[in-house]
């Protein structure tokens, strides 16, 4: 194992709400979800289902149902998949350093289950903070407003 498989082989330390078995997680979850979720995989670029999805609603994370971004914060990066400029609320996410694919990346996780959802990165628009955060469509599902309970 090198330096930079440290993500793959390696459990976040910290205690999140909610904790599965490994085998739960792949009964809940489907294979490409999984991969994303639990072992710290992405979607190619361009292709996940939320990349141009223009309606108003939450995002939430598809392990534990997490509300981590509302669609007002989602914007076109032109990076191929969903790009915001801020989750719903700062608990909504937790954020770690990411070593792997010979980069320094910081990691996204939910705040609640610790299931990887993607990166930030410091370009984002400028006139709101200047942070993106780059997300797998994969990792979320989207609960339009009207559909809301």
């Amino acid at each position: 194992m090198g330096i930079f498989d440290r993500n793959k082989s390696k459990k976040d330390p910290k205690a999140y709400p909610v904790q599965k078995p490994e085998e739960e997680w792949q009964e809940i979850l489907d294979p490409h979800s999984y991969h994303v979720l639990r072992e710290k995989g992405t979607e190619r670029p361009f292709t996940g289902q939320y990349y141009l999805n223009k309606d108003t609603g939450i995002y939430e994370c598809k392990a534990c149902g997490n509300e981590i971004f509302h669609s007002s914060k989602k914007y076109d990066s032109g990076c191929g998949w969903p790009s915001f400029t801020e989750p719903i609320r700062p608990e909504a996410i937790d954020v770690q350093m990411d070593y792997s694919h010979f980069m320094i990346r910081e990691e996204i996780l939910c705040g609640n289950c610790g299931g990887h959802l993607g990166h930030r990165f410091p370009d984002g628009p400028k006139d709101q903070g200047g942070i993106r955060y780059c997300i797998n469509s994969v990792s979320m599902d989207f609960k339009k407003e009207d559909e809301k309970a």
